[in-house]
């Protein structure tokens, strides 16, 4: 089973409602621990990315991915643009010029957009940022795929461990970003960074569900 280049734009189309959706709740989570704007930023790229997709979602998936890395660099402030871009950028060098993904290339993809991540955020596990949601997100894809899973049954538990690496943030210290400013007052918080990780993984799922 293969992921296509439709379902990819779908995928960023249900990504942009989703973090519309979301933009207050994701807001309102890094107000405790943040600049109160991961929602606003979130939105703001995608948005930018919604106008640019259409000249673009005739092109093979790299290329899609990797304007779309590009589009959220240039548009969106504070850390989420950088890291956000340099993950769809990376992720987008890693399947230039396929018009479909097997579920090797998928999982290919994602660790190729959380390694850019991690060099680019020098995060590690339990830091309380988004890699707690993909770290734990990609091993799930990792061992789905091995087990020969099905792509929306791989997607499945790739976005319930992305879930629970949400909900593993909680209690962390923050050690990188703003929110490490705040020390112990960082703990009980949810990230949102991590959030925001979950719900794109989520509207992946659903266009892949959607297309099969």
């Amino acid at each position: 089973m293969s992921v296509t280049r439709d379902q990819i734009v779908t995928w960023l189309e249900k990504t942009a409602v989703t973090l519309d959706n979301n933009k207050q709740y994701l807001t309102d989570l890094d107000a405790a621990i943040g600049d109160a704007d991961h929602g606003i930023n979130m939105v703001r790229g995608f948005t930018k990315v919604m106008e640019k997709l259409p000249t673009v979602a005739d092109k093979d998936i790299g290329n899609i991915l990797k304007t779309v890395g590009m589009t959220l660099i240039s548009s969106v402030g504070g850390a989420s643009g950088p890291l956000y871009g340099t993950f769809f950028m990376r992720a987008g060098t890693a399947v230039l010029a396929k018009e479909e993904l097997s579920n090797e290339d998928l999982h290919t993809m994602l660790q190729a957009g959380v390694e850019g991540v991690v060099q680019r955020g020098r995060a590690e596990l339990e830091d309380k940022t988004m890699v707690d949601a993909w770290y734990p997100a990609l091993a799930a894809l990792k061992t789905a795929v091995d087990a020969g899973e099905t792509t929306p049954d791989a997607l499945q538990q790739t976005v319930a461990a992305a879930e629970q690496g949400v909900k593993a943030t909680i209690p962390l210290k923050a050690r990188k970003g703003r929110a490490s400013y705040l020390g112990d007052r960082s703990m009980g918080h949810q990230d949102p960074g991590a959030t925001s990780t979950h719900l794109i993984l989520k509207a992946l799922l659903e266009a892949v569900q959607e297309g099969n």
